[in-house]
């Protein structure tokens, strides 16, 4: 497994994420916590949920008590589009996944950006934790690039979560690229569009182009987890005939 700086968060994170959502749907919590030991020794060190996936949330805090906790990073997030439901948010994931801290605690946002001095106070409750060292970094996640561009120019946030696959649109691509540029953590949500896509050597070749991307993998089985690892290990040769067939794919969805 590979390890790189996530921007200017400079946290040391593996090159594949665990998205830790499909975790409410697994059987018991014992095989929640069976599949995030299989991820960390596969090499994964970075795990992302979210309080709007409570179960999620507990199920990743009870599989990581079997971990040290100074060898993973942890992710949640918030959808609060005020203040005082982010703080609750906050000490609620805090609670959830039975920590003192979480390294990277994110807004999931569509519709506008919270700015630092904003009437909704969301920036101000994450400067609060932060500086309590509840939260240790702050990024945002949103399904639009335009709202993404909008956050890369804030230059507030120190990673930025957005839809990134084969089938995307340019311009998600662009805010990638953008991202490495302005030192910006980059985390690739979707690579297998939803579902729509099932290729996996493709999509993970698509994404292996560009170095700081980190691909939010989410997996229910510990089938689909082995096939992630191993493409990690094994990562799809990228030459004309791949950049070809990737083309080809993206005009047929197109």
């Amino acid at each position: 497994m590979e390890y790189i700086a996530l921007g200017r968060a400079n946290l040391l994170v593996s090159r594949i994420a665990l998205g830790a959502y499909g975790l409410q749907y697994v059987e018991s919590d014992e095989a929640a916590t069976s599949l995030v030991n299989m991820a960390y020794q596969g090499g994964i060190n970075f795990f992302d949920t979210a309080r709007h996936k409570p179960i999620s949330e507990m199920r990743l805090g009870k599989a990581v008590q079997t971990i040290q906790r100074q060898h993973i990073i942890l992710a949640s997030k918030s959808m609060a589009t005020d203040g005082r439901t982010l703080q609750e948010d906050i000490e609620n994931s805090l609670e959830a996944m039975s920590c003192d801290y979480i390294d990277l605690y994110q807004i999931e946002n569509h519709d506008f950006l919270p700015k630092k001095d904003g009437n909704d106070g969301i920036f101000k409750v994450l400067e609060k934790f932060r500086d309590k060292g509840k939260i240790h970094h702050i990024g945002f996640v949103t399904e639009s690039p335009e709202l993404a561009m909008e956050a890369i120019e804030a230059d507030l946030y120190e990673t930025l979560q957005l839809p990134l696959n084969i089938l995307s649109p340019d311009l998600n691509i662009q805010v990638a690229k953008l991202c490495e540029e302005r030192d910006i953590g980059f985390i690739a949500m979707q690579p297998l569009c939803g579902g729509v896509f099932r290729n996996i050597p493709l999509a993970y070749g698509f994404l292996r182009q560009y170095e700081n991307v980190i691909p939010l993998w989410g997996t229910r089985l510990p089938e689909e987890l082995q096939q992630i690892l191993y493409f990690e290990s094994h990562p799809p040769v990228i030459d004309d005939k791949f950049l070809e067939e990737a083309q080809h794919t993206r005009m047929l969805f197109s």
